[in-house]
């Protein structure tokens, strides 16, 4: 059985009703902003040498949290990342975590 073709008024309406409500994949935090589970980096460069503030952005398993979860910019997570890496290569931090 054939379906009747849809108008071009009906095909506006549907399009229209589906962009309002942000449609079945549409941004779903565009609207409030997330709340932070980390407090921001206040300093301009982040130092190997401190060690509270590079174990604030690890897992305990040894990992390093990802940029959604500290909400840090993506300049700091990069220097996060160099940091956490040249304090485990002189032995200030573990490798891997508590076991």
């Amino acid at each position: 059985m054939r379906r009747p073709v849809a108008s071009a008024a009906e095909m506006a309406r549907a399009t229209e009703s589906s962009s309002r409500t942000g449609g079945r994949r549409g941004r779903r935090g565009a609207e409030r902003s997330r709340p932070r589970k980390y407090t921001r980096v206040n300093s301009e460069v982040v130092d190997y040498k401190d060690l509270n503030l590079l174990r604030r952005f690890l897992s305990d398993k040894g990992k390093t949290r990802g940029r959604r979860v500290t909400g840090l910019s993506r300049r700091h997570q990069r220097q996060l990342s160099v940091a956490v890496k040249r304090a485990r290569e002189i032995a200030l931090l573990p490798y891997v975590g508590e076991r």
